[in-house]
Formats: C-alpha cells, structure tokens, sequence
C-alpha cells in the first residue's frame, strides 16, 4: 500500500507541476495562477466532511477505489484536453476541481486506514512515514514533472499522473482489511455529519488542532501558491527551476519527518508547533527576498520541514484523540478547516502578489506565520495521551416489554442516583464530565436533577430519537470513558446499582379528542 501511494503521489506532483506551469502559458494573471493550487484545496474544504461520513459508515477500501477510479478518468480527459489544444484557463481548473473532488473522497478513508493498517500506539510512527512517503515522491517529483513539461509539455505530465494511478488500484483489490460487523442499521448521512459534528464540538482537545491548522493553512499557503511566480518572477527561471524548488522543498520534508520522532522525545507537541511557524515564517522572509535560487531552494528545505513537523502533528493528535467509529469525520473535519485555510490563503495571497508583488505579499505572510506562533500561548496543542478509545462493550440491549421497533421514539433515559450531602461537588464535577460525553455521543436534552422531598437522590435525563440510536449511543462508550462511570458508582451510596428508567414519549390527545378537535366550531352562538 505505501509503495503504491508513492507511485500515485508522484504522478499527482507531476500534475501539479504541469497545470501550474500551463497556466502561466495560457494566462497573464497571477490570481489564475494562485487559483491552480486553490481549485484542488476547495473541494477538500467543500466535501470532505461528507467523505468523512462516508469513512465511517461504508468499507473505507471501496470508497477509496470509487475514489482513484474517478481521479483517473478525469486524468485521462484533461490529458486528451491538453494534447488537443483544447485547454482554456477556466477548463483547466474545472479538471483540477474535479481532480480536487476525487482527493476529498478518498483521504478521510485513506487517513482513517491509516489506524487500521498497524496497531494504535505505532500511529504516530505510521502517520510520519505516511507523511514522508508523500514527501519522498515531492522531493523528485516536481523536478522530473519539470523536465518532463519543458521537454514534452503539460499533456505528457497530465498522462504520467493519469498511469499513476494503476498501482494503487491493484494494490487497493488485493488489500483485504477485516473491518469490526455492526448489528446496528447504517446512519443517514445526514445524522452521520450531525454525529461528527456534535464529537467534534463536545471535544475541546480535537477544536484547538482544527484551529491551529487553519491559521497555519492560511498563513503557509503563501509559499507553495506563489512559488511558481517566485521561479519566474524573483530568480528569473522556467520551469525546471520550478520542479527543482518543489523538489527542495519535499526534501525539507523528507528531514522533518525524519525528526519528528526524535524532537518529540525532547520537546512538546506545542514547542515543535511554535517552531514550525516560525521556521516557516523565516522561509518566506528568505524567499521574498532572495535574488538567486541557491537561497531560495535552501530556505524551502527549511519550509518543507517545518510543513510536514505541523501538519503530521495535528493528524496525529487527532487521530490519538478520536474512537475509531468517529475518526474518518474527524480527520474530515481537519482537513476541511485547514485545507479551507490553504484555499482562501492561496487565493488572498495571489490577489497581494497581484497588487503589490510576490516579494511583498511573502513577506506579509511571515507576519500571519509570527502571529499563528503567539496562537500558540493561548490555544496551546494538547499533548498525546494514552487513552484507551476502543469500544468498552459493557452495553447489553435489555429486554423489553413492549414491542419497539428500531425507529420508534423518542426515548427518555432516567437514572436515579443517592448522594450524600458531602459528596455533593465532587459529583457535580464529574457529572460535568459525563454531560459533555453523553451529548458527544449523540444524547440530547440532558439535565440533572435533585428531588425536593428526598434531596439525596439526583436524577439524570437524556433523550435519544429512537430506540436504535439510544442503543448505538452506549455501543459509543470506550475504554476511557469508563472512569467516569466507576466514579459515578462510587460516590452511589443506595442499597443497588443505580435505578435506570427506559421510556418511550407518547402523545396525550385521544382519538375522542381528536375528534373533537375537527368538529367545526360555531362562531355564531
């Protein structure tokens, strides 16, 4: 599998090399060219949260096969497009966006199986390498995609990337993963984004990583959007000088994913963060005012480490924080903020470069770079933890009385607790806790309430839509979230395990009510 998403990652370079030096050949303006990189980024920001859902809920190796098949058509079109002539600058982003689609359908299950590939505490290892096989194809990539547009132009590098795909295909038919069986019907799509959602909101850990990648997309974007123009403009080059400049800066990648492991036995996750911004901040300072490529290929090796340190980091720290029935909608969600943030910065960045040049619109970037650091002392990056997320599997469905159909609803839960009096702020405390994980895991209209006559016993109250959500909501539960049950139960002081009461809503107008109700009402009397 990984040696099979080199061979598709270098053909995507290549690709990329291609439109973006296309063009600069069939277009004048610079926001075209800055737009090149945007139309792949958007459909990330645009789809991927539904991917995500789809991660989740459909075997992640047929999605990602959906996924390359239609990257490659659409390769094969923009390659007969191109070698016809028939190019024009807004087809050619149309093929990119349509490429960028593709792209967004298959990396959340691609990332997501990323965890079902080795086992949890080797993620942080296997995200790296996933990261340098990317960067390994970056560092030659380009320069060959350089070599081959200056000698047979962007439809042979359209055609390279549209063969690429093949290996990955095969190696996607031959992988056969064992994925865990559910008993439960599969979620809407609609209430598989609001899940994902809701995780996500109800996560604070999981939000400050969102947020730190966007400043850090929006902000590091400049650099990658605007090198194209850098190469023609600042140093005076042509393509090839181009793919030597993306090549140096996927070798600067390659370094980083090498040290990764290393700097995070001495520093924390938010000091290599910190770092990261500011090395990248000090590589666009560099590159705006560098009046040879020898200086600029030197300060986008620092770039390139400093890209994949920051963003191998937030992947991570996402995927460490997140159960596996969640993690595709997660990751989604990430990518969708922080590829948002390299869609508009590609974009704000080419309008500057249009207006005030290149050198001062890389410049400002630094700026943005410094102020993404100082986030930092606020919304600082959670460090790994250890926490057990796999499924607790404590939950039997009970046997009813009545005759429940999956759909039928809404439920109500209510759990009678006994506390004595000087228990009472510890278990406010940890009810705090198990409020914000029963509305994680899909609990609504939640409250805790204490009874006036006999005030040591609390009451808990959640709802469910339906009897299989209220049941898919405790098959949720994990291994961590245990502890705040245990602690529950310890601080109970009656003669049994707490009371559970499982109820269902029911109207109370009657059918003579009803009727009642219709009969025409005489305003006259």
């Amino acid at each position: 599998m990984w040696i099979a998403s080199l061979s598709s990652n270098f053909g995507s370079l290549i690709q990329s090399v291609g439109a973006a030096w296309m063009m600069t050949t069939i277009s004048n303006s610079v926001g075209m060219v800055a737009l090149v990189q945007a139309s792949t980024a958007l459909p990330i920001m645009i789809f991927s949260l539904v991917s995500g859902a789809l991660a989740d809920n459909f075997n992640r190796r047929r999605v990602m096969l959906v996924a390359q098949w239609f990257m490659m058509i659409v390769s094969v079109l923009l390659t007969a497009f191109a070698y016809f002539h028939l190019i024009t600058p807004w087809l050619l982003l149309a093929f990119t966006f349509l490429i960028g689609c593709g792209t967004a359908l298959n990396n959340p299950s691609w990332q997501a199986s990323v965890g079902d590939m080795v086992p949890r505490e080797d993620l942080p290892g296997a995200v790296a390498l996933n990261s340098m096989g990317f960067n390994i194809t970056r560092s030659v990539g380009p320069a060959i995609g350089g070599v081959i547009v200056a000698i047979a132009g962007a439809a042979a590098a359209f055609a390279v990337n549209a063969m690429s795909y093949i290996p990955l295909i095969y190696a996607l038919f031959r992988w056969q993963p064992e994925y865990a069986s559910s008993t439960l019907p599969r979620e809407t799509l609609g209430r598989a984004i609001s899940a994902g959602l809701r995780y996500v909101a109800m996560s604070p850990n999981i939000g400050k990583v969102i947020f730190r990648g966007f400043v850090f997309g929006l902000s590091a974007s400049a650099v990658l959007a605007l090198l194209p123009l850098v190469a023609r403009d600042l140093v005076g080059g042509g393509p090839l000088v181009y793919g030597v400049m993306l090549g140096s800066f996927g070798i600067g990648a390659i370094g980083g994913a090498l040290l990764s492991g290393r700097l995070r036995e001495f520093l924390s996750s938010e000091a290599i963060v910190r770092l990261a911004f500011a090395g990248f901040a000090v590589s666009a300072a560099t590159t705006a005012i560098s009046p040879s490529a020898w200086p600029t290929n030197a300060a986008l090796l620092l770039a390139g480490a400093c890209w994949v340190l920051a963003l191998s980091l937030f992947n991570v720290t996402v995927q460490l924080s997140t159960p596996r029935w969640v993690v595709g909608r997660a990751l989604s969600l990430y990518q969708t903020t922080t590829f948002a943030g390299i869609a508009g910065g590609s974009w704000m960045w080419g309008v500057a470069a249009g207006e005030y040049g290149a050198d001062k619109a890389l410049l400002a970037s630094s700026v943005v770079m410094l102020l993404g650091a100082a986030i930092g002392f606020r919304y600082a990056l959670p460090e790994f933890k250890t926490l057990n997320l796999d499924p607790l599997n404590r939950f039997s469905e009970p046997l009813l009385a009545l005759d429940l159909k999956p759909r039928s609803g809404p439920i109500v839960i209510m759990i009678d607790y006994v506390i004595a009096e000087e228990d009472v702020p510890e278990f406010l405390a940890v009810m705090a806790d198990r409020r914000r994980v029963r509305i994680r895991d899909g609990a609504g209209h939640w409250a805790l309430m204490r009874d006036l006559e006999n005030p040591e016993i609390w009451t808990e109250s959640y709802h469910t839509p339906t009897w299989v959500e209220y049941v898919r909501h405790n098959q949720r539960r994990t291994q961590a979230d245990a502890a705040i049950g245990d602690r529950i139960r310890a601080l109970h002081k009656g003669p049994t395990d707490p009371r559970v009461h499982r109820m269902i809503e029911r109207q109370t107008i009657l059918p003579h009510d009803i009727a009642a109700h219709k009969t025409p009402i005489d305003m006259h009397g």
